[in-house]
């Protein structure tokens, strides 16, 4: 198996191969370590994040919310999963050379033009319809997807399906030009 691919990057089946054994490592680890098993998925991490921040504006705010009644915020190691992922993705496009600023996607700019606030504000509701979706189905693509379809689990696959289902008929209904 080649490791990159012929433009450079990393070949996908590697890089799948690769999150599968962190997959199974952090289980592992968690189990002996931690005395309980936690899989991997990011969307809970980025919840606490925002009840850690906010905490330190509105600590009492967060302190009566329901949700961190029950749930510590804490950085924990998936905490620094999600900052490993912002790291090592850097590090990759660093050393296959693919890295660049851009202050607006090509395929963005070409359907929407250039405007940085269009992007931002379509990326902020993205952001939020995501996270919401994520909650509802008790879990991310990358939780389920990684743990939920490591574990057998049906709903994960059902979830899975959907996510990318619907990911396949928004991204037909935004990025491609209907013929006049």
């Amino acid at each position: 198996m080649k490791l990159k691919t012929k433009d450079g990057g990393w070949n996908p089946y590697f890089a799948g191969a690769l999150v599968g054994i962190l997959a199974i490592i952090s289980v592992y680890a968690t189990t002996e370590i931690l005395g309980k098993t936690n899989y991997i998925g990011a969307s809970t991490t980025f919840v606490r994040a925002v009840g850690y921040l906010e905490g330190a504006v509105a600590q009492e705010r967060v302190g009566a919310n329901e949700y961190f009644m029950k749930t510590k915020i804490k950085v924990d190691w998936q905490f620094m999963l999600i900052i490993g992922i912002f790291v090592g993705s850097l590090i990759s496009s660093l050393t296959d050379r693919s890295f660049k600023i851009e202050k607006v996607p090509p395929m963005w700019e070409a359907r929407f033009g250039s405007s940085l606030g269009r992007r931002a504000a379509g990326a902020f509701l993205g952001g939020i319809v995501a996270m919401i979706g994520a909650r509802m189905a008790d879990g991310c693509p990358s939780g389920h997807g990684l743990s939920g379809m490591m574990q057998l689990s049906v709903s994960s696959f059902v979830a899975l399906v959907l996510f990318f289902g619907a990911g396949i008929v928004f991204a037909h209904l935004i990025y491609v030009r209907r013929q006049s």
